[in-house]
């Protein structure tokens, strides 16, 4: 069966991660999750990439999150081929996340 990457929104995400069923772990680069991050994200840049550097997520569920959803797919994608059951991110990335009128913080 062909990898797949499911859509949620911001507000399925930050619903998710406030009840303790999603780990949220953002792709961006560390200059860019300094400008503005995810509250509660864990940040894994795509640019160095490996599946195994996401922390244990403890019986929740991974969903990926960047700036604008592309990169969350890749990294749902290479985790995927990697053997990883992490089929799920954040669409619209923190574009949408703000859209939403979602809290993100400064610095980290």
């Amino acid at each position: 069966m062909a990898n797949q990457v499911q859509d949620l929104t911001p507000d399925e995400v930050s619903k998710g991660v406030a009840e303790g069923r999603y780990l949220l772990v953002d792709v961006r680069e560390p200059n860019e999750v300094e400008a503005e991050a995810y509250p509660y994200g864990v940040v894994v840049p795509l640019s160095t990439f490996d599946p195994k550097a996401i922390p244990d997520p403890q019986g929740k569920q991974v969903v990926f999150a960047c700036r604008s959803g592309k990169r969350s797919v890749t990294a749902s994608l290479a985790a995927q081929a990697a053997g990883l059951p992490y089929d799920k991110h954040l669409a619209g990335g923190m574009l949408g996340w703000k859209a939403a009128g979602l809290p993100s913080k400064v610095g980290g």
